[in-house]
């Protein structure tokens, strides 16, 4: 199995670390520090970088268009939200991007876990509801990626009539999709039509049996999607320091949010299923599996990708492979100091993950050896 890595860029600095209201979706848009974000990205050998989205923060084509033009190998998975922007427009905008870029954009489809964040922009669809209609946007863009002649489409939330593009992904058939959202009806539309479903990083017994329900129910349409799984590696030269750097950091989170109801056992709780499912976890336990830790994720209301990895390099890539041997061959790290981190993992984590993956490969290929004569 193939292994791909993807960081994440945002357009200024920040993170959990800097104050509750300041995201890695958000903010002001720095030019110069999103080019050297990627470069650094891209010299660290990432294979992708995630560009997020939120209610409020830069819209994602003009980031990925313009990180795209400053950099020459590095992938965009461009976080986007399905109901805001026509398909039919989605899909042409999605392909003018693959072709500006040579072929270096995915899709992340993300419904929406939260009713005030939908509303913001004017969309009063319930849960459940956004995520039929989700099913037909996707419908709809694969359809104007992949159909030589015009078509109609008739659905409970869209009405197109004659729709077809002059413009075609270079990827073929289509833009990868990737898809995030773990409730009943996310993984009915991820079954559907994802080619990797992503989730948050979730103890290892929990991660295998999502993937089972997801290959179960993809399978029913003949689909056999790949699997990410998103965390936050906290590295140290030792793992005593490692632990030391992931208690400060868990103490700037919580000096940031003193007046947070979800830091001193308030009673508020996120919509999303995946959030819900995380704050679960952080209840049962802090440490789970070898060193998946969650703590940042209480302290935050598991606002996103937020159980870390504690350890050495090379503990940390031992349970970075330990989810790569359950299945899943993306790996989604971005750090609580993102722009270092990326450097670091760079240097001192994806080698080794990729030269284990390496050789295992090389061991499955490499002929048994016959009987000495």
């Amino acid at each position: 199995m193939s292994l791909e890595f993807i960081g994440m860029i945002g357009t200024h600095p920040g993170s959990e670390t800097s104050g509750p209201t300041v995201s890695i979706t958000g903010g002001a848009v720095d030019p110069s520090f999103v080019r050297q974000f990627a470069r650094v990205h891209e010299e660290a050998g990432f294979d992708r970088v995630l560009i997020g989205y939120s209610s409020s923060g830069p819209d994602g084509f003009g980031v990925a268009s313009f990180a795209a033009s400053v950099t020459e190998k590095l992938g965009f998975l461009l976080a986007h939200r399905p109901g805001f922007v026509a398909p039919t427009l989605a899909a042409r905008k999605f392909a003018t991007l693959d072709h500006f870029s040579s072929g270096r954009i995915a899709l992340h489809v993300i419904t929406g876990g939260s009713d005030a964040e939908q509303k913001r922009d004017g969309d009063w669809l319930d849960h459940d509801a956004r995520y039929r209609r989700t099913d037909e946007y996707l419908q709809i863009l694969r359809g104007v990626w992949t159909r030589d002649k015009p078509f109609d489409y008739e659905g409970e939330f869209y009405h197109i009539e004659g729709a077809r593009s002059d413009v075609r992904p270079v990827q073929q058939p289509h833009v990868p999709i990737y898809f995030g959202g773990a409730s009943g009806p996310a993984l009915t539309v991820a079954a559907k039509h994802c080619d990797v479903y992503a989730l948050w990083g979730e103890p290892l017994a929990a991660v295998k049996e999502r993937l089972a329900e997801v290959q179960t129910a993809a399978a029913a349409f003949g689909r056999q999607p790949r699997f990410s799984v998103s965390l936050r590696p906290i590295l140290g030269a030792t793992e005593a320091k490692a632990w030391e750097r992931a208690h400060s950091i868990l103490a700037r989170v919580r000096g940031t949010r003193v007046d947070s109801p979800l830091v001193a056992g308030g009673s508020a709780r996120p919509q999303s299923v995946g959030s819900l499912r995380l704050l679960d976890f952080a209840a049962k336990g802090e440490l789970h599996d070898k060193r998946l830790w969650t703590p940042i994720a209480a302290a935050t209301g598991a606002a996103g990708n937020t159980t870390a990895l504690v350890g050495t390099p090379e503990q940390v890539a031992e349970s970075l492979l330990d989810y790569y041997d359950i299945g899943v061959t993306t790996l989604l790290i971005r750090g609580f100091d993102p722009f270092q981190d990326a450097i670091d993992y760079g240097r001192d984590l994806l080698p080794l993950v990729r030269a284990e993956v390496a050789r295992r490969e090389r061991q499955q290929i490499a002929p048994a050896a016959g009987p000495v004569v």
